[in-house]
């Protein structure tokens, strides 16, 4: 889909649909009465027949308008309220998509300058609108032997004051990368676990490197996590006939001196549990382990799109999780990159163990920051739902920057203490540390767990099971979150350079 940005007179422009929007009660804005006057009143007319309330995500079409050049105007409600949550606009905006993307025409205008967003300027909407809209033009048939049918629609243009026309083009970049990086990040959660194994994500790794010039990749296998002494990594991957891969992007968009950002994504590229092994149904999903290093990738993928001025560092902890003859069994003590030893009571918290030594590792790069990404714990989709990631780390700054971050890409993250309290059910009479703190609190004894090798730098940890795919039905598949948070992160720390 391509996104363009115009200063115009709606009235004026030749597109194949205009889209307008008409508040509850028949209520227009300022730039609805332009194109209603335009049109000799003909819109008011279609609001006095009481064919469109105006409720929030209500369509009506029209089509042949006088003295307008557009073959059709789309009115869609835009509700009672003055001005629109961020929820409220996506549902407008998913409602007046889904009409377009059935029409014959292959333009539309996005007239919406009478849409107010609370707490948004003119590039905080256009970024909402585009990031919207063009996620919702994602579709995954790769292999469906009927593949959908092309849409005719190819091309968006928002009108925007002149004022705000940079602001909106600026707004339009960014939004284009991100989706553009949800996309990457749906379509790797989304393919299944025969394809999508360590060595295939190791090979995505090396297509991006040759690709961007500032981007350098190195792939650790079994024989150098060995000779690192990576013992939980391996541990986790012993049970399957996929080899892990440790998987490491460096991308030079600052200066040399400057320290980079880390982020850290667990890829289980499959999770069976393996001895402790999962229920049956749903285990398909588990497919979707390996999320957190798919948004690690798709965020890569918007910085290198937008050429970021800062360095950025992206680790993927990418393993299987099978039950053999070699798999680690619950009991087994392991010695980590860091030394410290971790006795194994349930295999199925893997995540954290692949996660530990990549954390350990990145203590190398002398980073300003590290964020670990990961579809960890069950329990924190009971804690928050499928709506919100959990939030944790040892620097409040660092935590602070991260929930703003998501309030402003809307992609929000929630945090939860790691009091010391929790530390304590950790212990183990027989190692440093055990894999799991009991049914009590687990997200938070798990991002405990991963603070113990993280207390060199700078960490949070962002605990996205709950965020990273929708479950079962017609709407199953990866959402691409965290992308927009991590990318707003990151663009946040670029402005900062650049001032």
């Amino acid at each position: 889909m391509e996104f363009i940005v115009k200063s115009a007179r709606p009235e004026t422009l030749e597109t194949a649909t205009l889209v307008i929007a008409v508040g509850e009660g028949h209520k227009l804005g300022e730039t609805a009465k332009a194109i209603d006057n335009a049109s000799a009143g003909a819109i008011g007319a279609l609001l006095k027949r009481g064919d469109l309330a105006g409720k929030l995500g209500q369509t009506l079409l029209a089509h042949n308008l006088p003295n307008l050049k557009a073959e059709r105007v789309l009115l869609v409600g835009s509700g009672k309220e003055a001005e629109l949550s961020d929820r409220q606009l996506r549902k407008m905006l998913t409602a007046a998509y889904g009409v377009l993307k059935t029409l014959g025409g292959s333009d539309a205008v996005l007239a919406l300058g009478d849409v107010q967003v609370k707490g948004r300027d003119a590039y905080g909407k256009a970024r909402l609108i585009v990031e919207s809209l063009a996620d919702g033009d994602y579709q995954f048939d790769r292999f469906k032997s009927e593949k959908a049918d092309a849409k005719a629609l190819n091309k968006l243009t928002l009108l925007s004051a002149k004022a705000d026309q940079a602001e909106v083009e600026r707004a339009t970049r960014h939004a284009r990368a991100i989706a553009g990086g949800m996309a990457f990040t749906r379509d790797l959660g989304n393919l299944p676990p025969n394809l999508c194994h360590p060595s295939y994500l190791a090979e995505e790794a090396k297509t991006l490197g040759k690709t961007y010039k500032n981007l350098k990749v190195e792939i650790l296998d079994e024989k150098k996590l060995k000779e690192l002494g990576a013992g939980a990594f391996l541990a986790v991957a012993q049970g399957s006939d996929q080899p892990p891969r440790l998987i490491v992007l460096n991308y030079q968009g600052g200066k040399k001196t400057d320290k980079p950002f880390v982020l850290v994504g667990k890829g289980i590229t499959f999770d069976t549990g393996g001895i402790s092994i999962k229920p049956s149904a749903g285990m398909d999903e588990m497919k979707y382990d390996m999320c957190g290093a798919a948004s690690v990738f798709g965020t890569l993928k918007a910085v290198l799109e937008l050429q970021l001025p800062i360095n950025l560092v992206c680790l993927l902890a990418c393993a299987e999780n099978m039950p053999s003859g070699g798999a680690t069994r619950p009991g087994d003590i392991v010695t980590t990159m860091s030394g410290q030893t971790v006795e194994i009571l349930n295999t199925d918290a893997e995540g954290r163990l692949v996660l530990c030594d990549t954390l350990t590792y990145a203590e190398r790069f002398k980073p300003q920051a590290v964020i670990d990404i990961a579809t960890l714990t069950g329990a924190c989709i009971v804690a928050l739902g499928g709506h919100t990631s959990g939030l944790m780390g040892n620097d409040d700054d660092l935590l602070q920057q991260l929930l703003k971050a998501g309030q402003s890409a809307d992609d929000r993250a929630w945090q939860l203490p790691l009091f010391d309290e929790y530390q304590e059910q950790l212990d183990s009479p027989f190692a440093d540390i055990a894999n799991i703190g009991g049914p009590k609190a687990g997200t938070i004894t798990a991002g405990c767990f991963l603070s113990r090798f993280a207390k060199k730098y700078h960490w949070a940890h962002l605990d996205i099971a709950g965020t990273a795919w929708i479950s079962g039905g017609k709407e199953k598949g990866a959402t691409g979150r965290p992308v927009p948070l991590l990318t707003q992160y990151l663009l946040d720390r670029s402005d900062k350079v650049a001032s």
